[in-house]
């Protein structure tokens, strides 16, 4: 099992800047790669970025490249989500997820993600 506790969210306004984090812990030597996935009100659950656990290649939703940055610290077993030029669009509750397995182009399936945290709500008022 792996265990994942987001923090970081909270209410901006547009144009500002917000950092997620996500610490991991139980068994982090199975994770392969962490997602950072959103969910508005009303909406399906969406991709927002994702990073292998080794290598660090990162993988971005359209909607955020150029804006958004997803990191890790492997030693901490954490990954960060920094979130600029932020949008009312962007308003939603931010997931972190953890896959176990390789998954190739499927990085932006929220089915390739065995385990998710409980959630912080971004809050981007205009």
């Amino acid at each position: 099992q792996v265990q994942l506790v987001e923090s970081g969210g909270g209410l901006v306004q547009a144009g500002d800047s917000l950092r997620l984090s996500c610490a991991a812990s139980g068994r982090t030597g199975s994770i392969y790669a962490m997602g950072w996935f959103r969910q508005a009100p009303g909406k399906e659950r969406e991709f927002v970025a994702a990073i292998r656990w080794t290598g660090g290649c990162v993988h971005y939703a359209d909607s955020v490249k150029g804006r958004f940055t997803i990191s890790r610290d492997n030693a901490k077993n954490t990954v960060a989500l920094q979130m600029n030029s932020l949008k009312p669009e962007d308003t939603a509750v931010y997931y972190c997820a953890a896959a176990t397995g390789y998954y190739g182009g499927s990085y932006g399936h929220t089915a390739t993600y065995d385990y998710w945290g409980q959630g912080a709500q971004v809050t981007v008022s205009s």
